[in-house]
């Protein structure tokens, strides 16, 4: 019983630290739909196997969102007609990087770190997304249509009135609140679920690996990377909270090359967004995803460690603590924000379930006509 209050409290935990990070994220959707031509995205990460995932792949460094967070922008992107090669990337550069996490790397770490930082998260976005439009080829005979449609009201299709015209339709104050109930609606009403789902896997994950386990086992070398490769796929913590794990990691005798691998695979996964994740793209996505983080981290790694011990510096760093950017009670108000956005979706999916259930019950499990039950759609690959 213990272990159960636990698990619920830490996932409750899980869901303050990040509830604003997924709001922001949600409001980013909205923006994007509103004020972001599906057209443009269609054009610049929609075609193209290796362009489109080298702009998704920058696009990502510098914008401050993490692994939750990125989700929703990242499902936006996918509705508006960019591939999945793309979104992949994006979904990796983005949670890894960030202006914000740069910053502190610079000061509680030092500019070597702060530089290849960004730079193994771009190479690894790449790689990834190169790899998931090269074995997934897309399918010609379906070309992706973006919607053109007004996305405020729908007032004309995009196709035949003129955009001049349509321009001067709708004030800021329209295009944002349509920006809000698509991302409060639409958006988290397709990641809703899985993302409750995922941060229950989360709590259980975090309440079973014992608390000395970074500091116990983690004395440097391929060994320990392979265990910071282990813990840091699925535990949740963004980019800026890693940076000071990380560095008294390395006080403590951690190579930096381990270190690195933290800081890469902490912030790009978690049980959380991998659910999510595999809702919006599939399972080969998620599977190259977390290959092609897991061989760059560690590649990242070992060559971080050579540079440091050629370059013949101590990869000593100041230790400091980050202050708490967010307030506990603004943290609070998000996080039982999420969860009556999160009422709707949830009822919807309950109630999908019990009248299958109940149907499946009325008329037995077998197809009276003999052809097989199809099973539950869970996972084609977009939202």
């Amino acid at each position: 019983m213990n272990t159960l209050v636990n698990i619920l409290l830490q996932s409750w935990h899980i869901l303050l630290e990040s509830s604003i990070f997924i709001l922001f994220g949600l409001l980013a959707s909205g923006l994007l739909r509103v004020f972001l031509s599906p057209g443009v995205v269609s054009t610049h990460l929609g075609k193209g196997r290796f362009r489109s995932v080298l702009k998704a792949s920058l696009l990502g460094i510098p914008i401050p969102l993490c692994s939750c967070g990125v989700l929703p922008a990242a499902a936006a992107l996918k509705k508006q007609g960019a591939n999945n090669g793309a979104v992949t990337s994006f979904l990796i550069s983005t949670p890894e990087s960030g202006v914000d996490s740069m910053a502190i790397t610079y000061a509680l770490m030092d500019p070597i770190m702060t530089v290849v930082r960004p730079v193994a998260a771009f190479f690894t976005a790449f790689a990834a997304g190169i790899s998931e439009n090269l074995i997934g080829k897309p399918d010609t005979s379906r070309p992706i249509i973006p919607d053109l449609s007004c996305p405020v009201d729908g007032c004309c299709d995009g196709q035949d009135c003129d955009p001049e015209v349509h321009r001067h339709h709708h004030g800021m104050g329209e295009k944002i609140v349509a920006g809000l109930r698509f991302a409060f609606t639409d958006v988290w009403g397709d990641l809703a679920i899985w993302f409750l789902f995922g941060l229950l896997l989360s709590g259980m994950i975090t309440v079973l690996v014992p608390e000395t386990f970074f500091s116990r086992y983690m004395g440097g070398g391929f060994s320990a990377m392979l265990i910071m490769l282990v813990v840091g796929i699925p535990i949740y913590i963004c980019a800026t909270a890693s940076t000071p794990i990380a560095a008294a990691l390395i006080l403590q005798g951690v190579s930096p090359g381990a270190a690195l691998v933290f800081l890469m695979s902490g912030p790009a996964t978690n049980i959380t967004s991998l659910t999510v994740l595999f809702r919006i793209l599939g399972g080969r996505a998620m599977a190259i995803y977390l290959s092609g983080i897991a061989i760059c981290a560690v590649v990242f790694g070992l060559l971080v460690d050579q540079l440091y011990a050629a370059m013949g510096i101590s990869a000593r760093a100041m230790v400091g603590q980050a202050g708490e950017a967010i307030p506990f009670g603004v943290e609070l108000a998000g996080g039982i924000f999420i969860l009556i956005l999160s009422i709707k979706p949830v009822a919807g999916f309950l109630r999908s379930r019990f009248s299958r259930s109940a149907a499946s019950h009325t008329h037995g499990s077998p197809n009276h006509t003999g052809e097989s039950i199809s099973p539950p759609e869970h996972c084609s690959g977009s939202t």
